[in-house]
């Protein structure tokens, strides 16, 4: 398929990722970092800048039963696999609404996971209902493709980072500033778009440069633009919604108009 964008490091694709994968050649990716349908969307409200407002993301974060969810994550982490190299390894992002079936379909399909990784937010918004704690964090599964693989850990830079001392499983040393800053949507918004800050961590630890990075469900391009910023690697973004894909189009072409 002819990408929807390409420049010397980067390509996009505007395509159904489960269709697309099939046609990659195998173990063609070093490491993968995957911001997959959270199926949050389930009419309910949250809060946003003081308004209660509708939790619906869209119909590509609906699932009508636990088994399409389960199926559907399935489906793609096994295309992952494929196309990933012997030593690959995976990141991929989810809550309480899909981390557990991504971390059963991870061992199903041969994945060894690493990490559990709790991304703590500084500045979360209230839960209205008041019937339960405030969610203040996501999960990110790390996991190689295979047990015995000598997957590459920068572990000495982490520890430099985390002020000489092994760095642990909980991040909330990243940003005090909020989630994603208002900097990094000057070309439009994502309902779920990602920080750089948080890119940024996860491929100082699991890349080098010279690296093929998958992003498989690339929104806004926030995996790319990283990518760019840190130099050195290069990126493969897909996604089906044209706006989105759009969106990240502008974020590669003016990388190097943001900062980590």
């Amino acid at each position: 398929m002819k990408p929807y964008f390409k420049d010397e490091d980067s390509a996009l694709y505007l395509a159904d990722s489960h269709k697309l994968l099939e046609d990659f050649p195998s173990e063609c990716v070093d490491v993968i970092f995957a911001d997959p349908p959270y199926f949050l969307s389930n009419d309910g409200f949250t809060c946003k800048g003081g308004k209660a407002v509708s939790v619906n993301k869209g119909d590509w974060d609906k699932a009508d039963t636990f088994k399409d969810k389960h199926e559907f994550n399935r489906h793609w982490i096994n295309l992952c696999r494929n196309v990933l190299k012997p030593n690959g390894t995976i990141w991929i992002s989810g809550t309480l609404h899909n981390i557990y079936s991504v971390g059963m379909a991870l061992e199903e399909t041969g994945f060894k996971i690493m990490n559990n990784i709790t991304w703590q937010k500084t500045n979360p918004p209230p839960n209205l209902s008041c019937r339960y704690f405030t969610h203040s964090t996501e999960t990110i599964l790390w996991a190689k493709k295979n047990a015995k693989a000598k997957h590459f850990f920068n572990y000495a830079l982490m520890k430099e980072l985390n002020g000489g001392k092994q760095m642990k499983d909980v991040w909330s040393d990243l940003w005090t500033g909020g989630l994603t800053p208002r900097c990094e949507k000057t070309f439009g918004k994502h309902p779920t778009q990602k920080p750089l800050y948080l890119l940024k961590r996860i491929l100082l630890a699991s890349t080098r440069e010279g690296d093929i990075i998958l992003d498989p469900f690339c929104g806004s391009g926030t995996t790319g633009v990283a990518c760019k910023l840190l130099g050195g690697r290069k990126f493969i973004g897909i996604d089906n919604n044209p706006e989105f894909i759009a969106l990240a189009k502008e974020r590669l072409i003016h990388a190097h108009e943001q900062k980590f």
